[in-house]
């Protein structure tokens, strides 16, 4: 039987439970009635040259017809609001000006009208070399308040790419086209590449490779990162602070980093210049990149030539764009026009971070929302074994989660779980996981299992119904993640039938 025909056939199956069997059809909450609402998304980008804001308004429907189980989808986003693009504050060459940064994100709200109460979902991410920076994770708590209760509040590179990808609608064009799109969101400090098959992330990597590596001051080279610094020893190219800011030279160098590029989306054969330019892994290129599109405040510096002064930002990003722009990434590799250039890291953040769960969830109390949950997924050879030897299998993985000093940092559960359950099995797999988790039974987080499958529901019910009020239990489904992403959970949305969540996935492994 279906989860889903198991919770029609004994109605809220905790009143079941209890002898109070309620049909879930009487429930109007539980059935598909249309309907439309809208939640305010704010995206903060702090990265390595600029810091900018948007607002975004994500609307969600239910597409079910009256009888049947509501089926909550995201229906539109559309950004409401966009901030000035400012420069991002420093005190020194390692600090964050936190109270600046501040002050900027304040005084954006202050201008689109917007109070932080009634923000509901969104991201607060640091990014590029910004991130690097010693007071990087305290500017990030500082600024959380401003993106509500409900916030990503991480930003590996991983993240940076595909949240950028989205944004720029590489994503979109690769679901499109049916086609592999490859995003490359090149900035002041990295480039953040994302790979798209059919509108899937398959890939990510990082370069460091941007704009500001190299800063140009009264017309002498004021900075070079030290990999930048290699990278031009590595070809003979002279450059140091200090000296003269000699465009020849400084082109070189953008020439090669151009050719970095080319090499990172299979244009040209890698290097060993690669592996020192990756920040920290390269493309697997075991595919072959379709089309590609290119993000970053760079992507608007990518031009034949460059009128007036070279260094007018005080860097080489102009340089840069002009070697992107003679460079192959457009002819052995085609070049798609993105959405968003400069803005796409922070379009993405506002408006292409946030998901909504399966429409037959099970969440009880108050325990909503929850933040920065990791992740704990059985493998299908977990998943193959009998529901009494599940317990033992979830107890040993969730000893993982021990940290230093002997606190545990509770995990959710996930796993695909089956497309059809019987009632007997159903309670088997609620006991399996019951003594699996019972570390968790022993703190006051909730108990909380993703399923991929819909079973959410049924599962959610008949875990609370073996718990009564000793322990919450939030259970949803058709929600995908992996073994190292984390989640946020918000407080639910149309009438109890859907939760925003935030898969947070910092590393891929392909």
């Amino acid at each position: 039987m279906k989860p889903e025909e198991l919770v029609r056939e004994h109605g809220d199956l905790q009143a079941f439970f209890m002898g109070e069997n309620r049909p879930v059809a009487q429930d109007r909450r539980r059935i598909g009635y249309p309907m439309k609402e809208s939640i305010l998304s704010v995206g903060i980008d702090i990265g390595t040259s600029t810091t900018q804001l948007v607002f975004s308004r994500i609307t969600i429907e239910n597409t079910a017809s009256m009888i049947s189980v509501p089926r909550i989808k995201i229906a539109d986003k559309e950004v409401v609001y966009r901030s000035d693009i400012h420069f991002t504050p420093l005190t020194s060459a390692t600090e964050i000006d936190g109270e600046s940064v501040r002050r900027i994100v304040a005084r954006e709200y202050e201008m689109a009208g917007i109070t932080p109460d009634q923000v509901q979902t969104g991201a607060v991410i640091i990014t590029g070399e910004t991130a690097r920076k010693e007071n990087a994770a305290e500017v990030q708590r500082a600024l959380s308040h401003f993106a509500g209760e409900f916030v990503v509040a991480t930003a590996g590179p991983a993240l940076e790419g595909i949240i950028a990808g989205k944004g720029a609608d590489a994503s979109g064009q690769s679901k499109r086209r049916g086609a592999i799109v490859a995003n490359l969101d090149i900035g002041g400090g990295t480039t953040n590449i994302a790979v798209f098959d059919n509108g899937e992330v398959i890939d990510t990597s990082c370069l460091d490779i941007g704009g500001r590596l190299i800063k140009v001051a009264d017309g002498k080279v004021a900075y070079i990162s030290d990999k930048i610094s290699r990278l031009a020893a590595a070809n003979g190219i002279p450059l140091a602070v200090g000296q003269s800011a000699d465009r020849g030279l400084i082109t070189q160098i953008t020439l090669r980093m151009a050719e970095l590029l080319e090499e990172v989306v299979g244009a040209r054969a890698p290097s060993d210049d690669l592996a020192l330019i990756c920040t920290d892994r390269d493309l697997s290129r075991d595919y072959t990149i379709d089309y590609i599109t290119i993000s970053g405040g760079v992507a608007d510096c990518i031009a034949e030539e460059i009128p007036g002064d070279p260094f007018f930002y005080g860097d080489i990003g102009p340089l840069l764009g002009r070697a992107i722009c003679h460079s192959a990434l457009g002819t052995r590799v085609k070049r798609l026009v993105p959405v968003e250039t400069i803005r796409a890291t922070v379009v993405g953040a506002g408006s292409h971070t946030t998901d909504i769960s399966g429409s037959t969830i099970s969440v009880t109390g108050t325990a909503l929302p929850i933040q920065n949950i990791p992740i704990l997924r059985l493998s299908p050879e977990d998943e193959a074994l009998p529901y009494g030897k599940w317990g033992d299998v979830i107890r040993e993985k969730v000893a993982w989660f021990k940290l230093q000093g002997g606190e545990k940092q509770m995990p959710a559960l996930a796993f695909t779980g089956p497309e059809d359950i019987s009632f007997p099995e159903l309670q088997h797999l609620a006991e399996g996981i019951l003594t699996g988790m019972d570390a968790v039974m022993e703190e006051a987080s909730p108990l909380t299992i993703i399923v991929e499958n819909d079973l959410a529901k049924a599962l959610g019910q008949t875990l609370q119904a073996k718990l009564g009020s000793a322990k919450d239990v939030i259970c949803i489904d058709t929600v995908k993640v992996e073994n190292g992403d984390y989640i946020d959970i918000g407080r639910s949305l149309a009438g109890g039938n859907v939760v925003p969540v935030i898969v947070k996935t910092l590393l891929f492994s392909y």
